[in-house]
């Protein structure tokens, strides 16, 4: 268990109450909602597991590793929805962080590694995306 259990916590709940309350919008895109839950959510969990693997490393337990890619994954899953997609993200923050690192944007890894919205092709940088 470390330093980061309460913080990972709290994120993963706030990602189950943001896909309870989930209301598909009738009009997609709902741009403001799906920018929201990156930054506010995907953002926030790649900023956890960042401060735990920089400086003096602490490592996380497979309990705190599974909350933050769960909380991570439901996030991208309500980004996309808020575009009126579904997919079935299965993304380690790894794959994500570094993304953010190449990227400088949040908002840019999750156009490429869920493919929404639909990107023209030319992109630089790509992962080894998992969704369907």
């Amino acid at each position: 268990m470390s330093d980061y259990r309460d913080r990972i916590a709290a994120l993963a709940e706030r990602a189950r109450a943001d896909r309870r309350a989930f209301d598909p919008p009738a009009d997609p895109p709902d741009d403001e909602r799906a920018v929201g839950y990156l930054r506010d959510g995907v953002g926030e969990v790649v900023a956890v597991y960042v401060e735990a693997r920089t400086g003096e490393y602490v490592p996380l337990d497979a309990e705190e590793m599974d909350g933050l890619e769960q909380a991570m994954n439901d996030w991208l899953e309500l980004y996309a929805r808020c575009h009126g997609r579904e997919v079935e993200a299965e993304f380690t923050v790894r794959e994500v962080a570094e993304g953010v690192v190449e990227t400088r944007d949040v908002v840019t890894t999750a156009q490429l590694l869920t493919g929404v919205p639909d990107r023209e092709s030319g992109v630089a940088w790509r992962s080894s995306s998992r969704s369907r």
